[in-house]
């Protein structure tokens, strides 16, 4: 296990990203320096007070948010990343994600990220929307490039439906995140 473990935690805007809450919680009990990046749409889902409280750390929600020195905060993170973990991923992340979108702070990490660091993807959204063949054909080219999926998993979903597009349980997802930077 390497000395400092650092995770940077994408928070997507799924209803799912309350249990990212949780997830940084976990990362961090273990000994994970955690530093979470939210986008627009997560933040109409929960606010980065939560995160910043649980990682001890600067919650970044746009591109432009700078810490002190000269480097942009964006590049920072990216260059000392062991992981990018983003749970939940929705179909719009992992669609800018495979295209190489980089319009905010989480796409330009993923971008930028330097090549020793893994990726980690756990998607949640809409049955219909996971089993769409651009969402499907999305996932085949990050796995091309070594993206790993965790999940998603079956079970009622928040649109009322029933169906594939849970995020995975979030003791799994830790465990595996673990598991990739140790």
């Amino acid at each position: 296990m390497s000395a400092t473990r650092n995770i940077v935690l994408g928070v997507t805007g799924s209803i799912a990203a309350y249990k990212a809450a949780d997830l940084t919680s976990q990362l961090a009990k273990q000994g994970c320096n955690v530093h979470v990046v939210m986008t627009a749409d997560a933040l109409r889902f929960i606010t980065p007070l939560a995160f910043k409280t649980l990682s001890r750390h600067p919650v970044v929600t746009d591109l432009y948010d700078e810490e002190e020195g000269w480097k942009p905060t964006h590049i920072k993170l990216a260059d000392e990343a062991d992981l990018l973990l983003i749970a939940p991923a929705t179909a719009n992340v992992l669609a800018k994600l495979a295209h190489g979108l980089a319009d905010d702070a989480l796409s330009c990490i993923a971008l930028a990220l330097n090549p020793n660091a893994k990726l980690l993807l756990a998607p949640a959204m809409n049955g219909k929307m996971w089993l769409h063949g651009a969402t499907q054909a999305n996932q085949a080219t990050l796995k091309s490039r070594g993206a790993e999926f965790i999940g998603p998993e079956e079970g009622m979903l928040s649109c009322g439906y029933e169906g594939l597009g849970r995020l995975w349980p979030v003791d799994a997802i830790a465990r595996r995140a673990v598991e990739l930077v140790s």
